[in-house]
């Protein structure tokens, strides 16, 4: 069942202004025409209009009512629907009525995250002709224009539109792609609803309550807490910067120099970076709209604090699962490969990273797209977002559609010791191969000492078998262990294996909080 929002609404301390006594229905931004309502769930609707105020919606000749509450909140919630459109609705209180015209119901898919969330059709591969070919009209699109809060807010800025050629260059890569692929294969309506800011760690996405939750968040909410009560004396310094950067700056022009550096603005209350900032303006506003997942593309903000992230993105995920009230799919992208290549087995921040997005697994009703194997080194937004959004397709088309599909790589199964070799066993291994025919890459092993050395391997069926002349006894086996290993092992269905390591010595991001 999901949260009756009207309800908390009313009964919590909220920053909303009354409304007078008499009001016209007000709705939420998501709420809109061209919106996809998820099909097969009931539907929830909800806004503001006269307080104690009878609100009728209607639509495919279903009717439910509802009493807005004193503060002028209401939420009701439509029975099942099946997909199909377009349809009207229409919520009506004693001071008028609201129409919302070009309704599908089909299914509702958010993505969020950082940068390559973010990233943007016309910036991938083959946009020219990705954007030609975006005539869509049952797929829609909803983008929350990005804004910070410092409480959750009721309602965001955007819109629902018609996926178009014109719609679609500004629109996430990942989602639209992940979204077109389910589109093709189910033939339903698909709403998209996109809400990321680049460069923005998990904790920003994350409630206040489920961060102050968990002490080991402590350290960043407390050194948080002293940028925002530094910030006044931080302002007028940086304005002070500024004006004397200006002068310079206008000096330099007149005497034909280069233009000195300009100042960084400091931290402060509108940051996106600060803890909650932008679950309160860009994740608290859509719920609890009816969705069947979301996506997430982040964790290149987070990987300097990787062991920490073991504990936040699982945390992240439950917070959105309760503000729905609906513990819906949630699917991510595991770190690409990025960086210069390093010829020797080493430590890793990146992997340690990864590594916390697997183990995230652990919850029910995830799922990691592997890209290991399409990065690019000096570009740490690859343009290749078309397989990032068919992997993700992929999961979803096993785990919420039914279809008979390989959707995950090789994953790290066990590995056993012995005879101076090792044995890695894999799941998800039919057909275990590599990309190339050649022997597998990018496995390192170690003995007691703890220091790696590449491996020599071969695939035995489902498992792969490691030798290496400098390690007479080994107890620890990794693969992909770098920012961008050089890995070549796949299963029958075309998939690359996720990095992995069998020990838990302590990384390099251990205790950065």
């Amino acid at each position: 069942m999901r949260v009756d929002l009207r309800r908390l609404l009313c009964v919590a301390v909220v920053a909303a202004i009354a409304l007078p006594a008499s009001a016209v229905v007000t709705l939420p931004k998501i709420i809109g025409d061209h919106m996809v309502l998820q099909r097969g769930e009931g539907a929830p609707v909800w806004g503001k209009a006269s307080p104690g105020g009878a609100v009728t919606v209607s639509m495919c000749g279903k009717t439910v009512s509802t009493a807005a509450c004193v503060k002028g909140y209401w939420q009701v919630e439509l029975p099942k629907m099946k997909p199909g459109g377009p349809y009207e609705m229409t919520i009506t209180d004693k001071d008028g009525s609201v129409t919302v015209k070009d309704i599908l119901v089909g299914e509702v898919w958010m993505g969020s995250g950082q940068s390559n969330m973010q990233w943007a059709v016309k910036d991938t591969n083959n946009a020219e002709a990705e954007i030609a070919a975006a005539n869509y009209p049952k797929i829609r699109l909803f983008y929350v224009e990005r804004q910070v809060a410092a409480t959750p807010q009721w309602d965001c800025n955007g819109t629902w539109q018609v996926c178009t050629p014109g719609n679609i260059p500004m629109f996430s890569a990942a989602l639209y792609y992940f979204g077109r692929d389910l589109h093709k294969e189910l033939g339903v309506p698909m709403g998209l609803i996109h809400t990321s800011w680049g460069g923005t760690p998990a904790e920003s996405w994350t409630s206040a309550d489920a961060m102050a939750a968990n002490p080991e968040f402590k350290p960043m909410l407390d050194r948080w807490a002293d940028i925002i009560a530094q910030w006044p004396a931080a302002k007028r310094s940086y304005d002070d910067a500024v004006k004397q950067w200006e002068a310079e700056a206008a000096l330099a022009k007149s005497e034909n120099k280069p233009e000195p550096k300009k100042p960084g603005a400091p931290q402060g209350p509108d940051s996106p970076g600060r803890p909650s900032s932008l679950y309160n303006a860009m994740i608290a506003p859509l719920a609890p709209y009816g969705v069947r997942g979301a996506i997430w593309y982040q964790g290149e903000s987070n990987a300097g604090r990787a062991y920490q992230y073991r504990a936040l993105f699982p945390a992240m995920i439950n917070d959105w699962r309760r503000a729905w009230d609906d513990d819906f799919a949630f699917y991510w992208v595991q770190l690409a490969n990025f960086t210069k290549r390093l010829d020797e087995p080493g430590d890793s921040d990146w992997a340690e990273l990864r590594e916390a997005q697997t183990m995230t697994l652990s919850l029910p009703d995830t799922g990691q797209a592997v890209i290991i194997d399409i990065g690019e080194a000096e570009n740490i937004h690859p343009k290749n977002k078309q397989d990032v959004g068919k992997r993700l397709a992929l999961i979803a088309l096993a785990k919420d559609y039914g279809r008979n599909v390989v959707w995950s790589g090789p994953m790290f199964k066990s590995a056993k010791f012995g005879g101076g070799k090792s044995v890695v066993s894999f799941k998800h291994a039919t057909g275990l191969k590599t990309s190339d025919g050649k022997a597998p890459r990018g496995f390192s092993v170690a003995g007691a000492d703890k220091k790696f050395y590449w491996a020599d391997a071969a695939i035995e069926g489902k498992k792969v078998v490691l030798k290496c002349k400098d390690v007479a006894e080994p107890v620890a086996v990794r693969y992909g262990w770098a920012n961008n290993p050089d890995v070549n092992l796949y299963n029958g269905g075309g998939l690359p294996a996720s990095p992995f390591r069998s020990d838990d010595w302590p990384g390099i991001t251990f205790g950065k909080n």
